[in-house]
């Protein structure tokens, strides 16, 4: 039994949206999450600022003794994986979008066609594309950055005609065109405007990485006999920067255990 809590990061707010399903998944265990909101959204920038915030982040919950890192963040996947793993060989490091990319191969045929919305840089890499296509070449997936959307997520301009306009603008065209029955979220921050989409667009059928990022996390802690089957102490919730917004979100998502929220600037 391992105690140390898992090290979960995102560039903002939007990892929070992994948090239930692992909680669920795993309630023996206790959580630090990081939330980089003073410097996201992180989909523009560059793949080299990524990287570099990526393991800032990472050093800081790996000082803090975390067992693993559980990356909750699209972007982050699609560029630091390889390099995480590398800087930090003696815990487990697992991504969103090989689990979700599992997840979407096994859920879909070649009658399907598949629409990946996610940041400019996941969708720059095609990291998606090739992780499903390396599970089903068979399987059409169509790409489409949406980079409006997680500013105003992290604004919390959510249930609005602001974001239902953007939400058109960005998804009209290319669910026409593509014919698109499948929409995965490829990014953490999405999930908080699902319910807008299926308002918009009810025949689609929707796919939240969040759910394939917990079993990865449960399944490699148990592989790697970190399980812990304890009452967790509270979880603590890092933030470079904490907002309004950050606090309701927690606040919103944990409901069952004790948790602290703190900052930690960069």
């Amino acid at each position: 039994m391992d105690k140390r809590p898992i090290g979960i990061f995102d560039s903002g707010l939007g990892g929070l949206t992994c948090i239930a399903p692992i909680a669920k998944a795993l309630p023996g265990e206790r959580i630090l999450y990081f939330g980089d909101t003073a410097r996201t959204p992180y989909g523009s920038k560059s793949r080299e600022t990524v990287c570099e915030f990526a393991l800032q982040i990472a050093d800081f919950l790996v000082k803090n003794d975390v067992k693993m890192l559980a990356i909750a963040c699209n972007t982050i996947s699609a560029t630091a994986i390889p390099l995480l793993q590398e800087s930090y060989p003696e815990i487990p490091v697992v991504g969103i979008i090989e689990p979700a990319a599992a997840e979407v191969a096994a859920s879909c045929s070649a009658g399907n066609s598949i629409g990946i919305i996610a940041t400019k840089v996941t969708v720059k890499t095609k990291a998606y594309e090739r992780a499903i296509k390396k599970h089903d070449p068979s399987l059409s997936v169509y790409q489409m950055a949406c980079p409006a959307f997680v500013p105003l997520i992290e604004e919390n301009i959510i249930e609005s005609d602001i974001m239902d306009s953007l939400i058109r603008y960005y998804l009209d065209d290319f669910i026409s065109y593509h014919r698109i029955d499948t929409l995965v979220l490829g990014c953490t921050h999405y999930p908080l405007i699902k319910e807008n989409i299926l308002r918009l667009y009810p025949k689609l059928r929707i796919i939240n990485p969040s759910d394939a990022l917990a079993s990865a996390v449960e399944r490699s802690l148990r592989e790697n006999e970190l399980l812990s089957d304890d009452t967790p102490k509270e979880s603590t919730f890092f933030a470079s920067d904490i907002s309004e917004n950050f606090i309701q979100m927690v606040d919103r998502i944990i409901t069952e255990t004790d948790y602290n929220i703190a900052i930690r600037k960069f």
